[in-house]
């Protein structure tokens, strides 16, 4: 049995809600959590197969393939990854930025956007507070997922920033928040099934791209997003391609990334085939 991380978040709804949809699931097992707890399972091989932080796979590219042309990205705002602020991002320097303790990819992308297209230099702190509470004791706070979600329609009076956004702005190129790998043990032993549950996601893509509105009726974030904002949601900020365009800008993270030291270096992007 092939065991298959679940990221607990809107933005892959459609995709698994495709593969169950349409492809018989009773070989695999799921596992749900949030990003930072999925990538230390796949370090520890308790899982085989995850849509995992982007970053996880930089720090250890030896353990991983990549599964071709998938990916949980965005060329422009992605919504669920923001930046709450009590003041201006221009007077962010020198203070205190509270973390979402769910992030890693997201992370380091703001550590990126602050210091090398602000050029600011920030603490940083993991919180679990909520927004409100955290925003008492620093100036700003990132949250990601669905709590980003949550939080920006709840009218905080707060400056939001957007991390897509700004990447976007600042490269042009779309930015890979999570990339969907195996471990290269599970590539191993379990060629085949890995194999077939990539070309069942890759069709699943395609299926999630043409039943949005179905599958919205029948998604739990629907309560409290809305129908139409949820397939607004999915249709104008969350893409799961992988094209030339998306392993650019994941290169060019990966690079910012080395230069600030968040991760060992720059890693090759080597394929599940």
């Amino acid at each position: 049995m092939l065991t298959i991380g679940r990221i607990d978040y809107a933005n892959v709804t459609p995709l698994f809600h495709s593969l169950q949809e349409h492809f018989p699931c009773d070989g695999y097992r799921f596992i749900g959590g949030v990003p930072a707890n999925l990538n230390a399972q796949l370090a520890a091989e308790e899982i085989d197969v995850c849509p995992s932080s982007s970053i996880a796979y930089a720090v250890h590219p030896e353990r991983y393939l990549i599964l071709p042309d998938l990916s949980i990205s965005s060329a422009g705002p992605v919504a669920s990854v923001l930046l709450f602020s009590r003041v201006p991002i221009e007077e962010l320097d020198g203070q205190d930025i509270l973390l979402s303790a769910e992030s890693a990819t997201s992370v380091n992308l703001l550590r990126i956007l602050m210091g090398k297209r602000l050029g600011h230099s920030c603490r940083y702190t993991v919180s679990s507070s909520p927004l409100d509470e955290a925003l008492r004791t620093a100036p700003a706070m990132l949250l990601i997922g669905d709590a980003a979600l949550r939080s920006s329609m709840a009218g905080t009076g707060l400056r939001i920033y957007d991390l897509g956004l700004l990447w976007y702005e600042w490269t042009g190129l779309p930015f890979v928040f999570a990339l969907w790998f195996c471990t290269r043990s599970a590539a191993k032993t379990h060629y085949q099934e890995v194999r077939l549950l990539a070309e069942r996601l890759v069709q699943a893509k395609a299926y999630a791209d043409r039943e949005r509105e179905h599958i919205a009726d029948v998604s739990p974030e629907a309560a409290w997003m809305g129908r139409e904002g949820l397939i607004t949601y999915w249709r104008e900020n969350i893409s799961y391609e992988m094209g030339e365009a998306q392993k650019k800008g994941l290169r060019l993270f990966y690079r910012y990334a080395a230069e600030l030291g968040l991760i060992p270096a720059a890693p090759e992007l080597h394929f599940f085939h």
